[in-house]
């Protein structure tokens, strides 16, 4: 019978042999995306196999080598990991499918090249899933940014490479300045850097000097996108449909909140943050920015910064979950990156197939285009009533789930930012579906000439959103599941 060790090695090494085949395969098209495909579903085969044999919790770790004293690269499987691992993986199938769909539909070139780095990108979104300690992570947090850099500059043009820049020079910028100086001055203090139940530092370091340090962290996790450090984002949008649902929804993005999540439970600790009053700062710094960035959403006619501006909201809800330090917020943060994943995952499909069938990317454009597109513009709907938090669908629940934790904090202001976040989410999603069905064309786009996508470039979306409303009657089992993880058990 397999091991858990040696699921999780699977999980992990997996997407590498889907990097293998796209380059042996690379001229034979259909082999070569059936196969990746296959790779993809094995993949999610590894990862729940790791959830069958563990229910969550594994006491022993997998230690490859030792690197420095107590600094190994070693894995371990905790709720929160295996949770995103799992979102992970599953998305990767949806994407995959839809990423052959995109890229045969616009003919885009070099798509052997594309998907390897793709696959690449899977196998660090892995590491970083299972990883049992902050060296481990923040090598996989590494890989997973170089490797996206080729996919953000895929089309190879100024301004796709210009965007692939910034997104480069921003993410690696903020690792290196602050997320590493964080990790130095850890490992100076306590000794190790692993993920420790109820965190690491209580006792090591000078209340005083906690919110320099959670500092370090907030803004080194450049992934979290948290302002002012979010332009990478909306930057990353020249990249090609396909790698902005990877950004959004399966790995870049998830992993930056993610690890937000990890460092304040496992290394600060929940009670130690509560206690110190170190996250302060940052709660009202995440407020600001769930309600600038979804000004900026409204502001934007390109649908996809649009929805990128939307992101940079969402992924500073699970920042407040952090900075709240209850148990109860950190249960909404970690059920926020699996439902916020599936809602926007279908967003950003919805938007590349109306660009393949239409070529248009901005939201005055799209007049008209509900009745010759209804499945897309429907399924379109249906994640914006999940990112805006409308019951029955599963972005509702991290919602709820945030405003308990204010009130257990006694931030009551922050239900009201929470509140006006969700008016402004329906302001700049709503009226796309609205202009789609009920705004007449008027630029001279010949609607006779328009039909729905590819199968591959809808059906996936499709699935996705259909998972938003199922997500909504399993979320007490996600909270069950996260319960040891926001209560600081490992």
């Amino acid at each position: 019978m397999i091991g858990i060790s040696t699921a999780i090695l699977c999980s992990i090494l997996m997407p590498l042999v889907g990097i293998l085949g796209n380059l042996v395969l690379r001229n034979s098209i259909n082999l070569r995306d059936s196969f990746t495909f296959l790779v993809s579903v094995l993949t999610f085969g590894s990862v729940f196999t790791v959830f069958i044999l563990s229910g969550g919790v594994q006491n022993e770790e997998l230690s490859l080598f030792m690197v420095l004293p107590n600094l190994d690269i070693a894995f371990k499987v905790e709720p929160l990991g295996l949770l995103f691992a799992l979102v992970a993986s599953g998305l990767w199938m949806l994407t995959h499918l839809y990423g052959i769909g995109y890229m045969r539909g616009n003919n885009e070139a070099r798509q052997a090249q594309f998907f390897a780095f793709f696959c690449l990108a899977i196998f660090a979104v892995m590491g970083i899933c299972f990883a049992a300690n902050m060296f481990t992570l923040f090598l996989f947090y590494e890989i997973l940014t170089l490797s996206t850099y080729p996919l953000v500059a895929h089309k190879g043009d100024p301004l796709s490479v210009s965007g692939a820049r910034v997104y480069l020079g921003i993410l690696l910028g903020t690792s290196i300045v602050f997320l590493l100086t964080g990790l130095i001055w850890t490992y100076a203090l306590v000794g190790h850097l692993d993920f420790v139940a109820g965190g690491i530092l209580n006792g090591k370091i000078a209340v005083g000097l906690l919110p320099i340090l959670l500092g370090l962290y907030a803004f080194g996790i450049g992934k979290a996108a948290l302002m002012p450090l979010h332009r990478w984002l909306p930057a990353a949008m020249v990249a090609p449909t396909p790698v902005s649902a990877l950004l959004h929804a399966v790995a870049v993005v998830k992993a930056g909140v993610f690890t937000m999540l990890k460092v304040g439970v496992y290394i600060f600790g929940i009670d130690f943050l509560a206690e110190s009053g170190a996250s302060q700062w940052l709660i009202w710094l995440a407020a600001i920015s769930i309600i600038l960035a979804s000004i900026f959403a409204l502001m934007q006619n390109n649908l996809k910064k649009r929805l990128a501006y939307s992101t940079v909201s969402q992924l500073s809800y699970v920042t407040l979950a952090m900075a709240l330090a209850t148990p109860m917020a950190a249960m909404g943060g970690g059920m926020h990156i699996a439902m916020h994943a599936f809602g926007k995952i279908a967003l950003f499909m919805c938007a590349g197939a109306i660009y393949v069938v239409t070529k248009k990317t901005d939201v005055s454009e799209l007049s008209g285009l509900g009745r010759k597109m209804p499945i897309t513009f429907i399924i379109f709907a249906i994640a914006s009533f999940s990112i805006i938090g409308l019951p029955p669908f599963g972005g509702s629940w991290p919602k709820f789930l945030l405003i308990l934790g204010a009130v257990d904090t006694g931030y009551f202001s922050i239900i009201a930012v929470l509140m006006i976040s969700s008016l402004l989410n329906v302001a700049y999603l709503l009226p796309i579906v609205g202009r789609g069905f009920f705004v007449k064309s008027k630029d001279g786009l010949d609607l006779k000439l328009i039909h729905e996508a590819p199968l591959l470039c809808w059906l996936p979306a499709a699935i996705a959103a259909g998972t938003c409303l199922l997500l909504f009657f399993y979320a007490g089992l996600i909270q069950d599941f996260l319960r040891p993880f926001a209560q600081g058990s490992i």
